[in-house]
């Protein structure tokens, strides 16, 4: 197969439905049940729901497992520069020979039938995963928890709910409670769940649910404590007390989903060593990283600044967001923001202007639903931004550097504009 025979493919997949998202598991089942039930010969499975953290949880966990010999299978969505990154076998990104072979089976088997892109490509995934050996699978959510496709495995091995915030209303729900009702449909009966940091509507909604299912919970601030002390991770169970390093992934919110990862881990039978290789390996692309390479690092680096890049895109991840760049130490915080026309813009904008002195607006490149740079700067002044529209990312990060030396720019917003700018940049 040529190189670009899995890109051929995943664009005749994105003809298959006229929706891009349409939640129900039917069209999953029949082409699951015509595969022969791929996701009945997965290696034990970890199943991660959650507004936020899903994706840094499941990081540090595999860390943590392969830091002990252990081979895992990781899915993850939407990919930054590559659909390879939402599939990884055995410890490995799936090669393009592998990755187009599952799809084009998936394809045949499908015949042409409606079903959603995520929807197909998430049972290639999970056929790689049946046919490839392993000692866990993890799975992330890619949206809600009870119709997401990934809700297949009848019976893991643990399922996990980072913290529930208001996000995807039109899927999910108007109220927290109902967001968490979404998210709590992975509860497995008989299966324990890790729950991360909840608001008490959220919290009552999960316990009440896994109370009708009789899955134990293992819940945040009742059966394990994780905070910061003294610059040190302090974790503590009916086990006993960890004091280990903070996490690599940087950020306030990085120590609770570190707190949902070494309580699965130690959950599985893992020790101190697994826990302190979760925190210490755990690498996790667009989630405040630092940018180091290519133009738009070069452009920062001759200016004495710093360029950092985030993909967080609603409230919640605003509110970490703002809170982490603040215990960097001080510089002059410019943003460049886009998003999509589906998120709460001025709720993400809102605490970040509480740190940040500008902000420059961009469209999302090759996006049909990004938010225009106009309607994105207008949501900035309305919390108090300087606001300007850029062309591009690499003007607005010209214009910042040329005026402001020794700044701090963070990119931020959108997967989808972090994947564009990790493709030159990462």
């Amino acid at each position: 197969m040529t190189t670009d025979a899995s890109d051929i493919i995943l664009e005749r997949m994105m003809s298959l439905h006229p929706k891009l998202i349409d939640l129900t598991l039917d069209r999953m089942w029949r082409l699951l049940a015509a595969l022969d039930h791929p996701e009945r010969a997965l290696p034990p499975v970890i199943h991660i729901a959650g507004t936020n953290g899903k994706g840094s949880t499941q990081a540090m966990i595999r860390a943590g497992l392969e830091a002990a010999g252990k081979s895992v299978h990781a899915y993850t969505s939407p990919h930054l520069v590559r659909f390879h990154e939402r599939i990884r076998l055995a410890g490995e990104l799936i090669d393009e020979a592998a990755l187009a072979r599952f799809l084009d089976e998936c394809e045949r088997a499908n015949q042409g039938a409606d079903i959603t892109y995520f929807e197909i490509t998430t049972i290639a995934a999970l056929l790689a995963f049946a046919r490839t050996p392993a000692d866990y699978t993890l799975l992330e959510v890619g949206l809600g928890g009870r119709l997401d496709a990934t809700n297949v495995v009848e019976k893991p091995a643990l399922t996990i709910i980072t913290p529930v915030s208001i996000d995807h209303q039109q899927y999910l729900g108007d109220t927290l409670a109902e967001i968490a009702g979404e998210k709590a449909g992975i509860v497995k009966r008989g299966v324990p769940c890790i729950v991360g940091p909840q608001q008490d509507a959220a919290l009552d909604v999960i316990e009440t649910h896994a109370a009708r299912l009789g899955a134990p919970l293992l819940v945040y601030g009742q059966h394990w404590h994780v905070w910061e002390e003294r610059g040190r991770l302090i974790f503590q169970d009916e086990t006993g007390l960890l004091d280990l390093a903070l996490p690599r992934l940087i950020g306030a919110h990085q120590v609770h989903n570190a707190g949902a990862a070494i309580a699965a881990l130690r959950h599985l039978g893992y020790g101190e060593t697994e826990c302190e290789a979760a925190l210490r390996d755990a690498a996790w692309p667009a989630r405040l990283q630092r940018l180091t390479k290519g133009p738009l690092a070069a452009a920062a680096a001759a200016a004495q600044a710093e360029l950092w890049l985030d993909g967080g895109h609603n409230p919640a991840a605003g509110d970490a967001l703002a809170e982490a760049i603040t215990r960097l130490p001080p510089r002059p915080l410019h943003l460049v923001c886009g998003m999509l026309n589906t998120k709460d813009v001025t709720g993400f904008l809102r605490p970040l202007a509480r740190a940040g002195q500008s902000l420059h607006a961009v469209s999302i490149p090759g996006s049909t639903a990004t938010l225009s740079a106009e309607d994105t700067a207008t949501a900035g002044r309305a919390v108090g931004l300087p606001a300007v529209t850029a062309h591009s990312v690499q003007d607005a990060v010209t214009d910042i550097v040329t005026h402001t030396p020794n700044a701090r720019i963070l990119i931020c917003g959108s997967l989808y504009l972090a994947g564009e700018v990790l493709r030159d940049n990462g």
